[in-house]
């Protein structure tokens, strides 16, 4: 399956550090009834990952409440140890943006957002996208034509868009 605008999104476990170590997080839950901005990374404490797209995010949260989105995520194809402290080191946490860790890539597998670029060690990574989804419903969707890229899956373009 690979997602598009309309697409209600499969059912799917992610990890996320808590009090008490790895918890589990039923994305489907966590989705319903709610409007969340999802984006997705190639990979934590990667250049354009840290330098951009994070950032864009932490700069605009305040933007997307105000425009009643209710929470806005980051998940990358990381373990959930890695997403919290990259969370913590680029001020995401602070700004109330939730670090999920897709471990396996099973959800990034199912939506068709997976790529392998082995030249520079990303293997069963996800495309950089972005997307609005309400009540488990894709509404927007922005995926980089390259990983390497950060202008349609920013915080200002998904702003934009919405």
């Amino acid at each position: 399956m690979t997602i598009s605008e309309g697409s209600k999104l499969p059912e799917a476990v992610l990890l996320q550090v808590g009090d008490n170590g790895p918890e589990q997080v039923d994305l489907a839950a966590k989705l319903a009834g709610r409007k969340v901005v999802i984006f997705a990374v190639p990979g934590a404490y990667t250049g354009v990952c840290t330098t951009a797209h994070v950032p864009s995010f932490v700069r605009s949260k305040a933007k997307f409440d105000e425009k009643g989105v209710d929470e806005i995520i980051c998940i990358s194809v990381n373990d959930p140890f890695v997403m919290k402290a990259w969370g913590e080191v680029t001020g995401a946490a602070e700004a109330g943006i939730t670090m999920l860790a897709d471990a396996e890539s099973t959800f990034t597998t199912a939506i068709g957002m997976g790529f392998t670029a082995p030249p520079v060690g990303l293997i069963n990574r996800s495309a950089r996208y972005a997307m609005l989804v309400e009540d488990g419903v894709v509404k927007v969707l922005h995926r980089e034509a390259s990983p390497g890229q950060c202008e349609i899956s920013g915080g200002e373009a998904m702003l934009d868009a919405i």
